[in-house]
């Protein structure tokens, strides 16, 4: 064999060699696949069965109950909450966040100090406290300090249960969300501000047509976040009695004694709004993403 039909093979086997070498990662990444699909689709039959065969579970008692009247009077008030807070919590959030990036030391330390004592308490806490306000204040009013009131009402119609529940979740998120628009506030270049104020914009309106458009984009997924949250922790408002979506639940099986059924009705409901949530989170990003790429494409 010539030294040039020699050269010719060994390049030959070098090529199949390096061709064998970049097909075994693919086959090892595949068989891996394989055995990890495997695996849970065993885990999975397992936990089918264990749902269709364990009695506990008591489905036909979940399906009498899954559209009852009273659970879905509950769903109702819970979404009414949900939204109630979080209107309480974004609103209050962007103030603390303005607040916070102002150049004045007392407003920001007010901000400050309010975002550490919401974020550093229990929100349960937080709720009993204003369900229970009327034990620390039975009256609320207009007066002079030490000198009585000029007018007042009582504490317990000023704010009722509903009322007391939508301040504990709406301020303890307010100091949460505070931090999300902060962070999203500070996502966008100090240049864009600078510009604005080149043309003459205010600060009010450079903040509202300049940075809090372009500052959505980082805003809006921990904002849907916690709305998603927020929906989940409206169960909370059980411990002062309003009557949400878990609180409805808790009402039937303290008559019928069917615990297990009853909550697993309670954890339907809470998939499927928090997956409609979801599904609206991910509009809201592609829309924004959209609009702001669109904005990117015109300069």
């Amino acid at each position: 064999m010539s030294t040039d039909t020699r050269i010719h093979h060994d390049r030959v086997d070098l090529a199949d060699l390096a061709a064998i070498a970049d097909h075994e990662p693919v086959r090892r990444r595949a068989a891996g696949q394989a055995v990890g699909g495997g695996v849970i689709l065993v885990l999975a039959g397992f936990v089918v069965a264990i749902l269709v065969s364990n009695p506990g579970f008591d489905w036909p008692t979940v399906g009498r109950y899954l559209f009852d009247v009273s659970v879905l009077k509950g769903i109702a008030v819970t979404l009414e909450l949900t939204i109630a807070a979080m209107s309480v919590g974004i609103a209050g959030g962007v103030v603390l966040a303005v607040l916070r990036q102002s150049g004045g030391p007392i407003p920001r330390s007010a901000a400050t100090l309010y975002i550490w004592f919401f974020r550093g308490t229990p929100v349960l806490v937080q709720v009993l406290f204003w369900g229970f306000a009327a034990s620390l204040f039975p009256r609320i009013g207009l007066g002079i300090p030490g000198g009585g009131f000029l007018v007042s009402w009582d504490t317990n119609e000023v704010i009722p249960i509903f009322a007391a529940a939508v301040l504990g979740l709406g301020f303890n998120e307010a100091a949460y969300v505070a931090e999300i628009v902060r962070g999203g506030l500070l996502s966008v270049p100090a240049g864009q501000s600078e510009a604005a104020d080149a043309l003459g914009l205010g600060r009010l309106a450079t903040l509202r047509f300049v940075v809090l458009p372009q500052a959505m984009r980082a805003i809006i997924p921990p904002i849907g976040n916690q709305f998603i949250s927020m929906l989940k922790m409206t169960s909370v408002v059980l411990v002062i009695g309003v009557g949400d979506l878990l609180e409805s639940v808790t009402q039937i099986y303290s008559r019928n004694y069917r615990q297990i059924p009853l909550l697993i009705v309670a954890s339907i409901w809470y998939l499927v709004m928090t997956t409609l949530l979801t599904l609206v989170q991910a509009r809201l990003e592609k829309r924004f993403g959209r609009s702001l790429s669109r904005v990117g494409g015109t300069r």
